[in-house]
């Protein structure tokens, strides 16, 4: 029989790790297990948690890969159902989304490197080409950024 996160001593608990330590000493396994919950009655959250990593290592992504797999894919781990999926997927939509400005119309683009490293960050790990139209007032502040197009790459293979 397994051992459960209950059973661990406390300071090896991905919860109390968090909150005597800090986030920044949990593993990504700690971390995924946290938003996992639950594990199996032969896994805990940690293990699925590492078998989700594992998945990302096939893919040569890092943690990035939560922003490209798919929910099915997911939902292969023996433990992870539609909702854990669905939470894992949002994760990392929330951490796509945190590195974007928050207001971007009090920014003022003076040179094109300005506009490239706006969009630079949110188009990073895009798997398809997106073209976007930047309006801007005529003190050169942005007033908003739209999709005009988008485009699966032939490189991308779903």
């Amino acid at each position: 029989m397994p051992i459960k996160i209950k059973e661990l001593p406390e300071a090896e608990r991905p919860y109390e790790k968090l909150e005597w330590y800090g986030e920044k000493t949990l593993s990504n396994a700690e971390l995924l297990a946290i938003i996992i919950k639950t594990g199996t009655r032969q896994e805990t959250s940690v293990q699925l948690a590492q078998k989700i990593l594992n998945l990302a290592d096939a893919k040569t992504d890092g943690i990035n890969f939560l922003r490209n797999i798919s929910i099915e894919e997911l939902m292969q781990i023996n433990g992870i159902g539609k909702v854990k999926a669905i939470q894992l997927k949002a994760v990392g939509e929330l951490a796509s989304r945190m590195t974007r400005p928050n207001n971007l119309k009090k920014i003022k683009i003076i040179k094109p490197d300005d506009l490239a490293e706006i969009v630079m960050e949110e188009l990073r790990f895009e798997k398809q080409e997106i073209a976007k139209i930047v309006i801007l007032n005529n003190k050169n502040e942005i007033l908003k950024i739209k999709n005009i197009a988008i485009r699966r790459s032939k490189l991308y293979k779903p």
